[in-house]
């Protein structure tokens, strides 16, 4: 079998969503793709096309690809993340690990040019079960480092309301709450383990600028000065129900401000915005976690309803530097 390596380019969306409704046909890891996201995804600018994306091709059809961004910063690290799949007709024939030698290769090259001098960290995903992914990703001295779960809930369960504190109100996202909102997440994730901060030409590029982005079910909690204390942001994937015959809302962003914390504000958001899912005819509501987070958003989203569906592990290999101390 010979195949033509070659990096993405923005004629090949409909190839690429082709081969992830077939990893997810033999992976069954609720990940669909429209072909507007995957044109989403080439249209960052923090992905180098040419040398930040590769894949394999026989004939016309896509068998595996690789994406790398680069990340807005690097404090303290850059962490740059693969994205790949093979095609489950191709697996088992060395693909994966050509994927990640050329990876490995070439993040250094892409992070020294938006990040020189700093350090860089490799990391890539892998959900649970998959034995494959895991023992390849050992072999190129990946370590795990991070657990993540995927979590949902059926919006005609109950949803228990759940009052703000005095002085705080809710308000539905508008375009000149951008940079409250971009703010509030930034200053909400400081300590979110591989999380940076978003530019305003980030947050419009990757979260409200996107195909996906739900205004009209995103979020923010005021105090009584108008300053912005909390904010969920979701998106909604055609793909999903096109897949599924469910329509689910993904809330992409909860965050709350440390000095808030706490004191109820996270759970009486998150029952809003349930409500208001389920009056806009959503059926089902999903979110990611990263299991060790510290904010305590775990028990937010159990006590709301949401129960693991899915478990991911973060692997990661250090590539550039160490690790400056404070």
């Amino acid at each position: 079998m010979t195949l033509q390596w070659r990096p993405l380019t923005k004629d090949d969306v409909e190839r690429w969503a082709e081969l992830l409704a077939e990893v997810e046909k033999a992976d069954r890891a609720g990940e669909n793709y429209g072909v507007e996201d995957l044109a989403d995804d080439l249209d960052n600018p923090l992905l180098d096309l040419a040398e930040g994306t590769l894949s394999a091709w026989d004939g016309d059809r896509m068998a595996a690809f690789g994406v790398t961004p680069c990340a807005n910063a690097a404090d303290p690290v850059h962490p740059m993340h693969l994205w790949g799949a093979v095609h489950p007709g191709y697996r088992r024939r060395g693909l994966g690990r050509h994927m990640l030698d050329w990876a490995i290769r070439n993040t250094p090259v892409l992070h020294e040019r938006r990040h020189p001098g700093r350090p860089l960290e490799f990391h890539a995903s892998v959900f649970d079960g998959n034995e494959g992914a895991d023992a390849l990703m050992r072999a190129v001295g990946m370590t795990p480092v991070r657990w993540f779960r995927t979590m949902g809930r059926d919006l005609a369960a109950e949803i228990r309301p759940v009052a703000l504190p005095a002085g705080l109100r809710i308000v539905p996202y508008r375009a000149d709450l951008a940079d409250a909102a971009r703010e509030v997440r930034n200053a909400a994730f400081t300590d979110h383990w591989g999380s940076v901060p978003h530019t305003p030409e980030s947050w419009e590029r990757s979260i409200v600028g996107v195909h996906a982005f739900r205004p009209e079910v995103s979020h923010l909690v005021q105090d009584g000065s108008g300053r912005s204390v909390a904010v969920l942001i979701t998106h909604y994937y055609e793909a999903d129900t096109r897949a599924t015959g469910i329509r689910e809302a993904w809330i992409q962003i909860i965050g709350t401000l440390r000095e808030w914390r706490g004191r109820g504000v996270a759970g009486a958001l998150l029952a809003h915005a349930l409500a208001e899912f389920r009056e806009r005819g959503y059926q089902r509501a999903a979110l990611g976690v990263d299991a060790d987070n510290p904010t305590g958003a775990l028990g937010v989203y159990t006590r709301a309803g949401f129960e693991t569906e899915k478990r991911a592990t973060t692997y990661m290999r250090r590539l550039v530097g160490e690790t400056p101390v404070g």
